[in-house]
């Protein structure tokens, strides 16, 4: 029988961190990823200062800054007079070292963790192991069963088990944890195209026919998102290809010099956008934090911030019961009580957003009630008020909330 002090489901951000966190402090920890390697496109490759600052603490920032990246220090959008970009948040205004969001492949990113974390006597990685099911023993969870990509199966067996695989996990099976779910408006259209050396930087917006567009400078080359009504993919594909390209240069009319670079939908990745979260994040023995806990919008591009948050919280809970064996329901209750406050406060944020800006143009409706003069007045306070305009930055870089590592992760 195997056994282990804390069972981690999913190697994602939240769960390599977590991982790393725990066993520096000393805690046995066991991570199962389902995958064989971290290579999959179009995954968050954003790390935010709260996450930059998390790894300088942790004395990886000089190995972090020899990975290769681009640095975004401004976020535009097409509000000015005839859809001119106008800064809407400026990351490096903001106080700090670490004022910039730094874009990453994650699986650069996670490597890191891993390497680091293989560095600890009491870290494991199982990698082509996926969670099948929980083992439960008097109403409480004490490990689960997993299966190999070879098709072995086991049980391992673990004080806590920490759910950390996404808005597909395990623990939403669960019905005790209950689900509640938000009207979201739209999917994602996930694609790249060429970026050249006079293109604008940073994080850009861009609004066409029924969808937004949102681009990210990765130097040489615009990581893409088209943010289309929900449930739209296969009539807008049925349309063709080259109509989409041509409504899509028609908001973003500075990459129409690009339309060859999509050669068929087959390099245009769909996400269904989802906005929900947990009632209860735990139970006797099971804690869920990240896009388990909570999937989020892709608005504002805050998700894996606030997953590793959440890692960053759970690890300074449950260092010293794991250590002293007496982890219980009440520490890993903490952890939903110090993180839920962010959670909504941001879900309620991203529903305003969907409701007054995302649902409206996806309609083909104007935003903001169809009051043109209220968006210019915003524009104006925004852009002329260098307070304001910190705000959307400081939210995007460090979220609601900051949390600080255990002590005894600190290098």
């Amino acid at each position: 029988m195997e056994r282990t002090t804390c069972c981690v489901m999913g190697g994602g951000p939240a769960g390599m961190v977590l991982g790393l966190l725990l066993a520096r402090a000393g805690v046995d920890v066991t991570v199962l990823e389902k995958h064989g390697d971290f290579l999959r496109d179009f995954r968050g490759d954003t790390v935010h200062p709260s996450t930059l600052a998390l790894l300088d603490d942790l004395g990886l920032a000089e190995r972090f800054a020899r990975l290769p990246q681009r640095r975004v220090t401004t976020i535009q959008l097409p509000i000015g007079p005839d859809r001119s970009l106008v800064t809407v948040g400026n990351i490096g205004a903001l106080r700090g070292t670490y004022n910039y969001i730094a874009m990453v492949p994650q699986w650069d990113l996670l490597n890191l963790l891993v390497d680091e974390a293989g560095r600890e006597p009491s870290f494991t990685l199982r990698m082509n192991t996926e969670a099948t099911s929980f083992l439960k023993e008097r109403g409480r969870v004490t490990g689960v069963r997993y299966r190999t990509a070879d098709g072995r199966t086991g049980e391992l067996r673990a004080a806590l088990t920490v759910a950390c695989d996404g808005r597909g996990s395990l623990a939403r099976t669960l019905p005790e944890l209950g689900l509640e779910s938000f009207n979201c408006p739209m999917d994602a259209w996930w694609f790249r195209l060429p970026r050249r050396q006079h293109d604008p930087r940073g994080l850009v917006g861009g609004v066409g026919d029924r969808f937004f567009s949102v681009l990210i400078d990765r130097g040489d080359y615009w990581q893409c998102a088209a943010l289309i009504p929900k449930g739209s993919d296969a009539r807008r594909r049925a349309a063709g290809l080259d109509r989409f390209m041509a409504d899509f240069t028609a908001a973003v009319p500075w990459l129409a010099d690009r339309l060859h670079a999509l050669g068929s939908w087959d390099d245009v990745k769909l996400l269904d956008v989802t906005l929900d979260r947990l009632r209860r994040w735990h139970r006797p023995g099971l804690l869920c934090i990240g896009d388990a806990a909570h999937a989020m919008s892709p608005v504002f591009g805050i998700g894996i911030n606030l997953a590793v948050q959440d890692a960053v919280a759970a690890a300074r809970y449950l260092v010293g019961p794991l250590r002293d064996g007496t982890v219980g329901l009440r520490d890993v209750r903490r952890v939903q009580q110090r993180r839920l406050p962010t959670t909504v406060a941001t879900q309620t944020m991203q529903r305003f957003a969907h409701a007054r800006v995302v649902e409206p143009v996806l309609s083909g409706r104007p935003p903001f009630g169809g009051h043109p003069k209220r968006a210019q007045r915003l524009t104006e306070l925004i852009t002329t008020s260098p307070w304001l305009n910190r705000m959307p930055a400081y939210f995007l870089a460090y979220g609601a909330l900051r949390e600080r590592p255990p002590t005894a992760s600190v290098r």
